[in-house]
């Protein structure tokens, strides 16, 4: 059983992905990779004394069936870069991790059509909401949607995942024993109890340091066909996943935002730069040429007093407060009150900040 091997090294701290897959490729073989003597380090090409000197060192600390047993413990499964289902997207990037770890399923997921999707922390309410829109366009199709956890942005597209019924992998910075934000435990959770799968290159006891959540995203890019960014600023780590998205080779996508906002400072030099622009879900199918069939029934539009049509054609371009509907459907404020209140029931409209609502 190599597995073992390759779950040893990745106990190792001071050693990456890259060190261990060069290790690999050099010697062939996990088990004699792991194994090798000082002397059979050294006739590797560009490999210093000191950083083999160090590796053995650290490598006879270690017992390679009792880290098996840690992972086995905690019911995290894990595939290695030589098992036959370790995601053929990710083995195909410069650097993929030497060994993933996950709680959840990831063969429920499709890893034929995976979408990336990254954006600010501090992501607008407008970004959000317009990301739910697009997302639930893919409602009833077999798009994975694959995030980083992180608060914000990729919160919102899990989350809008979940709600529409699709798969999602969330990519995490640190060993799969912590919660990384704590406010996330309970979407983690969701998303490992049947509903795709939380991912990690990282040894579980590994925490999130600030250094490895630029390395996670070349993951969440290197998972995926194409990359969504949503709402980031010049210098936001979407961005990073950005670059990283067109240095793979895979397609880069940009959804609009308010030109005010600072976070949008990032998406109009992608767009600038070539990336496609997207408004609805058929720009990211177009862009990626998928061809998707949904197996959900489409709901039938509620019907509507005439009352009611006068206060959703009222919200047809933007939301508006109590006073403003008013003043444009010229109903009584009982009836638009009334009214307001049976709308957001039925689902077609929702308040978003003190009395002001949208239409959904």
């Amino acid at each position: 059983m190599t597995g073992k091997y390759w779950i040893a090294f990745s106990s190792l701290e001071q050693l990456d992905s890259q060190f261990i897959k060069r290790l690999y490729n050099y010697f062939g073989d996990i088990e004699t990779a792991y194994k090798a003597s000082l002397k059979d380090l050294s006739q590797i090409d560009g490999l210093s004394i000191k950083k083999a000197e160090a590796m053995v060192s650290l490598r006879d600390k270690i017992d390679p069936d009792k880290v098996l047993d840690e992972i086995l413990k905690r019911d995290i499964y894990y595939l290695t870069l030589e098992d036959e289902k370790y995601p053929k997207m990710l083995k195909n990037i410069e650097n993929p991790p030497a060994v993933l770890y996950y709680k959840g399923s990831l063969n429920i997921c499709n890893l034929d059509k995976t979408l990336a999707v990254v954006g600010s922390r501090r992501a607008s309410y407008h970004a959000k909401d317009e990301l739910h829109k697009i997302i639930s366009e893919l409602s009833g199709t077999d798009i994975c949607i694959v995030s980083g956890l992180a608060a914000g942005i990729d919160s919102q597209a899990h989350l809008s995942a979940l709600e529409n019924n699709l798969k999602t992998i969330g990519v995490i910075a640190s060993g799969l024993d912590f919660y990384y934000p704590t406010s996330n435990k309970k979407l983690y959770e969701r998303i490992e109890s049947g509903n795709g799968a939380v991912v990690s290159e990282y040894f579980p006891t590994f925490e999130p340091l600030k250094f490895r959540f630029p390395q996670r995203n070349r993951i969440v890019s290197g998972l995926s066909y194409g990359t969504l960014v949503a709402e980031a600023s010049l210098k936001s780590g979407a961005l990073i996943t950005a670059n990283l998205t067109l240095e793979q080779g895979r397609e880069l996508m940009c959804m609009p935002g308010l030109i005010s906002n600072p976070n949008t400072e990032g998406i109009y030099k992608l767009l600038k730069n070539g990336a496609t622009l997207v408004t609805c879900a058929d720009d990211i199918l177009n862009a990626l040429n998928w061809e998707v069939k949904k197996t959900d029934v489409q709901l039938e539009f509620p019907t509507l007093t005439e009352s009611e049509e006068k206060i959703y054609k009222a919200l047809e371009i933007e939301e508006k407060g109590a006073d403003e509907l008013i003043s444009i459907t010229g109903l009584d404020v009982e009836i638009l009150l009334s009214d307001l209140t049976t709308m957001e029931l039925k689902g077609i409209i929702k308040q978003v900040s003190g009395d002001r609502y949208k239409k959904l």
